[in-house]
């Protein structure tokens, strides 16, 4: 790294802005993990592969992938002091790392490019329920169908940006933080409300059976890959954002605490989302392995049977939008704090030009989720699909994979940074090298079908 790089670094390092606090950063990282995976993903994969037994396998899969590559890519983001690309380069010593870094940039703004279009979706699913419209007609799957073929979705996902893009140009204290500490401490109370509300249920002990119950007989090794992949994706790995997050992290947090406490905090809120998404479809008589759709068209039928439905079902899709937009603040924060290091831009106009960048793109993403461009399929996919198969199944495995091989074979101060007591320092660092590079492998042969 040349003089003048380095005196760039430090000069941008002592005016970047920062997290006020251990709590404010903990709770930012786990709203980024805290996304639709856990409200809308995790029950129905769960619903899939036989519940309980999948469960546990999750539990496990998070603990021996999921918090090692989380506690490497904070670790990683605190010592560079930076972005996925200046951190990547700066800890390797060699620019060929910064290149294979700003996959974890391009990757999130893809991912924003469609995730705000689901985003979107659960916003006008709140309007309409809490104002009963969404129950005026039965036919829930007809109705999704029929708002996604309309342009209601992109005026709803430039909500979303516009939202996401005003918080994020507020900065990290004043924007990203301060948000976190208002909307996850009041997703759990909603979540909590609807728990409670939900074990009051008929078919409340049938659903927690079925989702805590293991039945191993149903598990297989696909079962297996999949919830390697759901505890890799869950805790936002491979998108640059814990990175990034890092990197605004105090040199006297500790890593590990705070890791711990982020893993605690997604699978809490996923244990939360399936005790209330179970109880809900057994009672009113839908599959449980009903899929995608399961959000959309299925559970609008369960609140419509409730008294007081369209108000639980408001409450219900506002999770869902809190959930996601959180996890939208995350998304953008990565290539936004990039271009403000790259080309020293101010934050507010790197905000806009990233926001303008993906709606370039989320335009006809949006419109190809059910609209006019849906039956455009090069190479048998439309733009939205290809978006969620080159990110979720080829970008993100490489680049949590990248980390693991920067921390395992290339950067020798990542125990010290980690702060790990020597034998968990070792454990780690055997993990790192030869364990969690294996397993995203196969998570990555799985994602794209050779496995």
């Amino acid at each position: 790294m040349s003089r003048q790089q380095k005196s760039t670094y430090r000069r941008i390092d002592k005016n970047k802005d920062q997290f006020s606090s251990s709590s404010g950063f903990i709770l930012a990282a786990i709203g980024s993990s805290v996304g639709l995976g856990n409200m809308w993903k995790f029950p129905y994969v769960t619903g899939q592969n036989g519940g309980g037994a999948f469960f546990l396998l999750f539990i496990f899969c998070l603990v021996l992938v999921g918090l090692p590559v989380l506690l490497g890519e904070l670790t990683v983001g605190r010592a560079g002091r930076g972005d996925p690309v200046t951190a990547f380069r700066k800890l390797s010593g060699k620019r060929g790392w910064g290149a294979i870094g700003f996959i974890a940039v391009l990757a999130p703004f893809l991912i924003l490019t469609y995730y705000s279009t689901i985003a979107g979706w659960t916003l006008h699913y709140a309007f309409e329920s809490l104002t009963g419209v969404l129950y005026a007609d039965p036919d829930y799957g007809g109705h999704f169908t029929a708002f996604t073929a309309g342009w209601g979705p992109v005026l709803w996902q430039l909500a979303v940006l516009l939202l996401t893009g005003y918080i994020i140009a507020r900065g990290i204290t004043g924007g990203l933080e301060k948000f976190n500490k208002i909307v996850i401490p009041g997703l759990l109370i909603i979540l909590l409300v609807m728990l409670v509300w939900t074990l009051t249920l008929e078919g409340a002990a049938e659903g927690i059976s079925y989702f805590l119950y293991p039945d191993f007989s149903k598990l297989t090794f696909q079962s297996a890959l999949m919830a390697l992949g759901l505890a890799f994706f869950s805790l936002s790995l491979g998108i640059g954002a814990m990175v990034t997050y890092g990197g605004y992290v105090d040199s006297h947090q500790s890593l590990p605490a705070a890791t711990l406490a982020v893993g605690a905090g997604d699978l809490v809120y996923a244990l939360i989302a399936g005790l209330i998404i179970f109880p809900t479809i057994f009672t009113f008589g839908i599959e449980p392995n009903a899929g995608p759709g399961l959000v959309f068209a299925a559970l609008p039928a369960a609140f419509a049977s409730m008294p007081y439905g369209e108000w639980f079902g408001g409450l219900f899709f506002i999770l869902l939008a809190i959930a996601a937009l959180t996890s939208c603040l995350s998304l953008i924060e990565v290539p936004v704090a990039f271009i403000i290091r790259r080309f020293q831009m101010k934050r507010s106009w790197a905000t806009a030009l990233v926001m303008g960048a993906v709606y370039v793109i989320a335009l006809p993403a949006t419109l190809a989720a059910g609209g006019v461009l849906t039956d455009w399929k090069p190479g048998g996919r439309n733009l939205f699909d290809w978006l969620d198969f080159i990110t979720s199944n080829i970008m993100l495995p490489l680049s949590g994979l990248f980390v693991t091989l920067l921390i395992g074979f290339v950067w020798t101060g990542a125990k010290e940074e980690a702060g790990l007591r020597p034998f968990m320092g070792r454990v780690w660092g055997m993990m790192m090298r030869y364990v969690v590079p294996i397993l995203i492998i196969l998570i990555f042969l799985s994602s794209i079908g050779i496995l």
